[in-house]
């Protein structure tokens, strides 16, 4: 007995208008042309900004479900390139595994797992992105923290300049020329009272000063002497 394809397409209509609960739009009926919509749960038709969502417009050929109905994807929300196409073939897929037999449940169950599927790869993408861009500020900024690596030649390098640009080696070398012993002769250089009380001692004796007469090789030696005593170890000590 040679199958009735018209009969077998209007009881399926009728029992797909039964599963999806009004959900089916039938657009003809000669041939029947019809579209159920599928979509995440994640999507809200009021704002469009999560999840997928799509529509699915089938049209039954003559001898259908013995031959593939035609297919076709309308008013996609929220794809990303090539999700079309990629749904398409999930699709046709599907068909060639139920040809014979009535397939459209089969089809929008199919094409909601892969919408499904999708989404969470998306969801997936999103969050290492997000991780991701984490990871780089934390890096930016232990970055800020991390400084230069300092070896012992770079910090020398900087207490040295550091020191010259605040007057700090300045000051070390006057401090060290201040505080360095000095030499008997170079006391008795710049101790002037010692010369103007030999230059007194000379005025007082009715002798001139040109008539003096200087042996410098008893100054020769003068570094030699030990001009430190006990008082001198005493920071307040002042020559008299």
């Amino acid at each position: 007995m040679e199958r009735n394809h018209h009969e077998d397409q209007c009881n399926e209509i009728e029992a797909l208008d039964s599963i999806y609960c009004g959900e089916l739009e039938v657009v003809e009926t000669e041939p029947h042309k019809f579209r159920l919509p599928i979509a995440t749960t994640e999507y809200d038709p009021e704002v469009e900004t999560e999840g997928l969502s799509c529509k699915l417009l089938f049209t039954y050929t003559q001898k259908y479900p013995d031959t593939a109905p035609l297919v076709e994807i309308e008013e996609p929300s929220n794809f990303h390139d090539g999700y079309e196409e990629e749904l398409l073939e999930h699709i046709h897929k599907t068909i060639e595994e139920n040809i014979g037999i009535e397939m459209i449940f089969s089809l929008v169950s199919s094409a909601q797992e892969w919408l499904n599927v999708k989404y969470d790869e998306l969801k997936n993408e999103a969050e290492t992105a997000k991780e991701e861009a984490k990871r780089k500020v934390d890096e930016e900024e232990m970055k800020k923290f991390e400084g230069t690596r300092v070896t012992v030649e770079s910090f020398m390098s900087w207490k040295l300049k550091f020191e010259t640009d605040m007057g700090i080696t300045e000051r070390k070398e006057k401090v060290a020329a201040e505080s360095r012993k000095l030499t008997g002769r170079e006391l008795f250089l710049s101790d002037n009272t010692l010369n103007e009380s030999d230059l007194k001692f000379l005025m007082d004796a009715g002798e001139s000063i040109e008539s003096v007469r200087i042996d410098e090789s008893l100054f020769q030696n003068i570094d030699d002497l030990d001009l430190d005593d006990s008082d001198s170890n005493d920071e307040d000590y002042v020559p008299e």
